[in-house]
């Protein structure tokens, strides 16, 4: 059988993958063995990896040069999560790849990925703002994009066969460069923590190996995930090591804090009156909202490959803003335009959730949110109170409420005397079926009717 085959078939054997999932996951590893391997005499083709400078993508580096006998070329794209660019580099060069990229995405992943889905309002299954989910194919571009400028023809990452982003890469890398193949040692190589600390050894690999956290976690700058550990357990409060965005809402400011957010176009563009670009905002409210207890999410998620997860997220400046700006969007958008916007929403965290990012039917949603935010301009105040977020003010140059219509006292310009027009008017179908279905009703039906209502009264 061939190595690679039975690597990927036998991962899949250790983590029980069964059904169709394990059949997709089998074909992608058949398709991975065919990949031509350079003879020793021909130059060593090249593969960009996606380096966090953990554990597992350390790893990757050297396997990757021993069993496809390639050239690595590490990139460490920062969207905001803890860690140091530099030392990524180093540690990739010391450890054997050819060259290592350093790329600070965070302005690039606020305009272009964050503020894009809060025009959406993306939340997934209404209670998600995808924040892990859109940082993916930020990442699969710029991998494309370093791919291209150096030749190579493989694009390699450390997702598992389990998780959503393992979809989320290989879907965005494949709509971008069809060209380019791609490589998923975790899909393959088997090894536990264990096994990889054991290899790293061995092979002299230079890794940080901390106590192991009894949470899986991922930040960036919209959001931080937690997962494993006491949290798989649905039943059970999540406890309070797991978060370090948020303080519990039992020991945040019994005071209120109130921020007020200024959007133009539906952009949050200033903080209590500061100009701010997008990452200095974020950050900012992220900071605020957080010391209010605001911002923890707690949910029972449909993943994409068909399990149901508990999974918990802290994501204090997404959730104020995306509240903020569905309040203004009340303001200043017609009934209908808010009613069809709404499934539109749904459909956008759906497919950003599910790594569609790049699809046609995302930017042709894409096309029409940006034509219902001509007028998302004003401000917002929410008033953050232990764990809460609530909107207590709102005014636009477009706001479509009118107070002369709206008020019941001195100054109100509503012409009373067309209600009862109206009304008229609307009633009208209900009264025609009403007058249309009157002489339907049989004698003896009637009869029956009555005869109940007596028996009852009897009784």
């Amino acid at each position: 059988m061939d190595h690679l085959a039975f690597l990927s078939q036998e991962g899949l054997r250790r983590r029980g993958s069964v059904g169709k999932w394990a059949t997709i996951l089998n074909n992608q590893a058949r398709n991975v063995a065919q990949i031509p391997m350079p003879s020793s005499k021909s130059q060593r083709r090249k593969v960009v990896l996606a380096y966090s400078g953990g554990l597992d993508t350390s790893v990757a580096i050297r396997w990757l040069q021993d069993k496809y006998k390639v050239d690595v070329i590490a990139v460490s794209v920062d969207v905001g999560q803890p860690g140091n660019m530099q030392e990524n580099i180093d540690r990739a060069k010391k450890i054997g790849a050819v060259k290592a990229y350093a790329v600070d995405a965070k302005l690039d992943f606020v305009d272009n990925y964050c503020f894009p889905a809060l025009k959406a309002n993306a939340m997934y299954e209404g209670s998600y703002p995808v924040g892990t989910s859109i940082a993916r194919p930020l990442i699969a571009k710029l991998l494309v994009d370093v791919a291209k400028k150096e030749g190579a023809g493989y694009i390699a990452h450390g997702c598992t066969a389990k998780g959503n982003d393992q979809v989320r890469f290989d879907v965005s890398i494949g709509a971008l460069a069809p060209e380019i193949q791609i490589i998923a040692p975790m899909r393959e190589w088997g090894m536990s923590r264990e096994d990889e600390i054991d290899y790293a050894k061995e092979h002299d690999i230079p890794i940080k190996v901390k106590k192991k956290s009894p949470y899986s976690t991922d930040e960036n700058l919209w959001g931080r995930s937690i997962e494993c550990g006491v949290i798989e357990d649905a039943w059970q409060e999540p406890p309070e090591d797991a978060f370090e965005w948020t303080v519990s809402p039992l020991n945040a400011p019994a005071k209120p804090t109130y921020v007020e957010i200024g959007f133009e176009k539906g952009i949050p563009v200033s903080l209590d009156g500061e100009k701010l670009d997008g990452v200095e905002l974020v950050k900012r409210l992220n900071d605020i909202a957080g010391k209010n207890g605001v911002g923890r999410v707690d949910h029972v998620e449909d993943r994409l490959i068909g399990i149901k997860s508990r999974e918990t997220y802290e994501c204090p400046a997404a959730i104020v803003l995306i509240t903020a700006h569905k309040d203004l969007e009340k303001m200043v958008l017609p009934k209908d335009v808010l009613k069809f916007k709404a499934e539109v929403d749904q459909k956008y965290g759906e497919l950003a959730y599910d790594g569609l990012w790049f699809s046609s039917l995302k930017e042709a949603l894409d096309a029409f949110i940006e034509k219902t935010q001509e007028f998302v301009t004003g401000k917002v105040r929410v008033k953050l109170l232990k764990g809460s977020a609530m909107v207590v003010g709102r005014k636009s140059p477009y706001s479509m409420y009118d107070t002369g219509l709206a008020t019941y006292a001195k100054g109100d310009q509503f012409d009373h005397t067309s209600a009862k027009g109206f009304i008229y008017v609307w009633g009208l179908p209900l009264k025609t079926v009403a007058a249309a279905h009157k002489g339907q009703v049989t004698d003896a039906e009637s009869a029956r009717s009555v005869g109940r209502k007596v028996q009852r009264s009897c009784k």
